[in-house]
């Protein structure tokens, strides 16, 4: 009887955490953010940033595009201009979805829903993670809020970010021994596959991301904690570019199944913590790095041809640029915070990607 006590507690315990909001927050979470909000003055002033942003987009509309260019486009670029301008929608959905969920404005669900349904009628997938990568607000606005969502419009936008997904599964990027079946691209790519999928409950593509993640670690990052990104471009801005997506991945798999993928360490010795590790040094101002001195990549040439700021060869690494990773990271490790702390007490006091993680699971290395 015992046994059978157990087995049904494990089999709740899982249905709950894998059908919960692994993307965003879940109920108990939100209630954690309200009373934060409501008791801590700096929470308070964190959060009042979206709700001055979620006033803002109620009284606009959305702008929607059939395909995002920006990939490989210079600044300047009209196509890349008005992909840019038309993306900024993902954060307009974040604000409004968040704000509805803490305040409980319908009114503002039902504009989140809106600015939905206006992307799942008009975009396209294009298969391409580093513009697709550029809605990652969008997916998690949509995690927030889609329980409360009306069952006509979920199916509609399920159906648009599925296709996201498999244009991600299935990308000609992705294939063979071009480098960005291995290099920042795929790291996106995974990201993308995984909020979407854990957002939409899409099981058919959760042993995909298991079996990419576990590839990812071990071809894109190297055991001294340096990666594949870092080679090739020379610049830890690519090293930072393939780290942020890799730990977001990380975290909404933990989130939604318990394992571990931070800490998980390649049959080569690689890791995304060794890797975050390889960073830190250079944020707090103990090394120092000229960027892209040594790039291999033509775009970077370009780039810095086009007088596009930090693309110059040589131009020092801009610590400030390596906060936002460790504060995602220090969801899985509070020893980041001290890097962050030292290096911007701003931040490390009044900011959302930390009062996040103040709201979520404690971290797993304390």
């Amino acid at each position: 009887m015992k046994k059978v006590i157990l087995l049904l507690f494990i089999f709740i315990l899982t249905y709950f955490k894998t059908n919960a909001q692994a993307v965003s927050l879940n109920n108990g979470e939100i209630d954690l953010l309200k009373n934060l909000v409501n008791s801590d003055p700096s929470a308070k002033a964190t959060f009042e940033a979206f709700r001055s942003a979620s006033v803002k987009a109620f009284a606009e509309q959305p702008n929607p595009v059939e395909e995002i260019m920006s990939e490989g486009l210079l600044a300047g670029n009209l196509d890349k201009i008005r992909s840019l301008k038309a993306v900024e929608d993902a954060d307009k959905i974040y604000a409004l979805a968040l704000v509805y969920r803490v305040d409980g404005n319908k009114a503002y669900l039902n504009k989140a829903t809106d600015y939905l349904q206006a992307w799942a009628k008009v975009n396209k997938s294009s298969g391409d993670p580093i513009d697709e990568t550029k809605l990652e607000p969008l997916y998690a606005g949509y995690d927030l809020i889609r329980d409360s969502i009306n069952t006509n419009a979920k199916k509609v936008i399920d159906k648009w970010l599925n296709s996201i997904a498999d244009g991600e599964i299935n990308s000609e990027h992705a294939t063979g021994n071009k480098g960005t079946a291995i290099n920042n691209w795929n790291s996106h790519r995974i990201k993308i596959i995984a909020m979407i999928s854990y957002a939409i409950k899409n099981k058919s593509n959760y042993k995909i991301i298991e079996h990419e993640m576990t590839k990812q670690i071990g071809i894109n990052l190297y055991a001294d904690g340096s990666g594949y990104d870092f080679k090739e471009r020379d610049a830890l801005h690519y090293h930072i570019y393939t780290l942020e997506p890799l730990v977001m991945a990380a975290t909404v798999i933990y989130r939604a199944t318990g394992t571990d993928y931070f800490n998980y360490q390649s049959p080569g010795g690689s890791s995304i913590k060794k890797s975050m590790d390889f960073l830190v040094p250079f944020v707090t101002g103990e090394k120092t790095h000229g960027e892209f001195l040594n790039s291999t990549a033509a775009f970077d040439r370009a780039r810095a041809k086009n007088g596009e700021a930090g693309y110059q060869a040589g131009a020092a690494f801009k610590p400030a640029t390596g906060i936002y990773v460790l504060e995602e990271a220090s969801y899985f490790d509070s020893k980041y915070l001290q890097a962050i702390k030292a290096v911007s007490p701003e931040k490390y006091n009044n900011d959302w990607q930390l009062l996040l993680n103040k709201v979520r699971k404690p971290f797993i290395n304390k």
